[in-house]
């Protein structure tokens, strides 16, 4: 590209020294015509060419050809650069954070009112993060996974949408109950955690990991994993637990069993209507330090011919003004 490039430039020079070369030879050769006809028609011519004045606007005008000879070159070398296309290279390497974030919603019954709500808290929290990666897991008497890790955000609000207006259900069975009644009881929340916690991939990595658990912490059935067991599970594999709970504060019971599991691994448990919840968390999951992953630096070219644009504008404008001034 370089190289078509150099050659475009070459034969733009070569371009401009041939019109030079044409206009030289007119130019020489009308003045040398007028040079005779002046002979024949003016007596005493040298006394003209004597005068003051008339020397000033010889030399005006001869500045001016020189200019317009001057502005034709650089304009028609601007002209013949642009149309070459120079490039810029620049190199990138790909940086993504290494936080990733699972969203946990118990969708059970006890849950219908403000699961809406919770998705709406869960969309806030979306706008927070940049490079993150997040997943989202409900469960009921069973867990699904709705979707996995993945930072492609538009992906992410459209299930987060989707499983939002399911809500708003006219069938039988809505679209978040799908896979979460395959076992006995309600709000297993025990396995739900188990679950979430699963859903982290790269174990091997060094990655901030965090699950967001929405829940009422109220069990109807007997779990495969306790609330504890899973809290337990949730430190061993290095992920933190930050619980939001409607109810936070109106069963003292329930709230300080969802928090001290929360604590357990390291994080905390909120009220869904508390007016820092979601700066809070927010705040808590940033506050991890996050390895940075580094790509594979890519080479990325990019036509720039901006300044070259710019400078044959500026030329164009001048040689057309510079014109119009000699042919006055």
């Amino acid at each position: 590209m370089a190289l078509a490039n150099f050659w475009m430039i070459i034969v733009a020079l070569a371009v401009v020294l041939v019109a030079l070369g044409i206009g030289l030879a007119l130019g020489l050769r009308r003045a040398g015509r007028g040079e005779a006809g002046e002979r024949a028609r003016v007596a005493r011519a040298e006394r003209l060419r004597a005068l003051p004045s008339f020397r000033q606007a010889l030399s005006r005008r001869a500045l001016a050809l020189s200019g317009i000879l001057v502005l034709g070159t650089v304009a028609t070398v601007a002209a013949g650069v642009v149309a070459a296309r120079p490039m810029s290279s620049q190199t990138i390497q790909p940086v993504n954070t290494s936080r990733d974030i699972m969203l946990c919603l118990d969708v059970s019954g006890s849950m219908t009112e403000v699961d809406v709500e919770v998705l709406s808290v869960f969309e806030e929290l979306l706008e927070d993060f940049e490079g993150e990666r997040i997943g989202l897991t409900i469960f009921n008497s069973s867990p699904v996974q709705i979707f996995p890790l993945t930072d492609d955000y538009d992906f992410i609000r459209e299930h987060l949408a989707s499983i939002k207006e399911s809500f708003d259900y006219v069938d039988q069975i809505p679209e978040h109950w799908v896979g979460t009644l395959n076992g006995d009881g309600a709000s297993l929340i025990g396995d739900g955690l188990a679950a979430c916690t699963m859903g982290f991939d790269r174990p091997d990595d060094e990655r901030s990991r965090s699950v967001i658990f929405a829940t009422d912490n109220e069990i109807n059935g007997a779990s495969i994993v306790t609330l504890e067991e899973a809290a337990g599970y949730a430190k061993a594999k290095g992920v933190r637990v930050f619980a939001l709970n409607p109810v936070q504060g109106k069963d003292a019971e329930v709230s300080a069993e969802l928090a001290a599991a929360a604590e357990t691994t390291g994080g905390a448990a909120y009220g869904l209507r508390d007016t820092t919840t979601v700066s809070d968390i927010v705040t808590e999951v940033q506050e991890q330090e996050a390895t940075e992953l580094r790509g594979e630096a890519q080479v990325v070219w990019t036509d720039s011919p901006n300044l070259w644009i710019v400078v044959l504008s500026i030329t164009l404008l001048s040689f057309a003004v510079v014109l119009w001034r000699v042919r006055l």
